[in-house]
C-alpha cells in the first residue's frame, strides 16, 4: 500500500505544483493589471485599486518563493556536497 500512497502524493503534488501555479500567477496579473488601472479606449483615466496592485504583487512574490524552494529542494543534496549547507535542516 505503500507504493499507492506515494503515486498518489506524487499525483497531488504535480497537479498542485502543475496546474495551481499557473493559476496563482494568471490571477496575480490580473489583480495587478486591474489595480493598476490606467486609460480606457474613450480616453478617460481610471485611478488603480492598490488593494489589489500588492494583491498581485504578493501572488507573484509567492509563486517565485514556491519555484526557489523547489529549486533548493532538488538541487538540496549537491548543495549539501559542495558547500557543506544544509537548505533543509528540518528535513531527515
Amino acid at each position: 500500500m505503500t507504493y499507492l500512497e506515494s503515486m498518489l502524493r506524487v499525483l497531488a503534488v504535480g497537479l498542485v505544483l502543475g496546474a495551481g501555479l499557473p493559476a496563482v500567477f494568471a490571477a496575480g496579473l490580473v489583480a495587478y493589471s486591474r489595480g493598476r488601472g490606467g486609460e480606457n479606449a474613450d480616453g478617460t483615466v481610471q485611478l488603480g485599486n492598490t488593494a489589489l496592485k500588492y494583491l498581485g504583487i504578493a501572488l507573484f512574490i509567492f509563486v517565485g518563493w514556491v519555484i526557489i524552494t523547489a529549486v533548493a529542494w532538488i538541487t538540496r543534496a549537491t548543495v549539501i556536497h559542495h558547500f557543506g549547507v544544509d537548505l533543509f535542516p528540518f528535513v531527515p
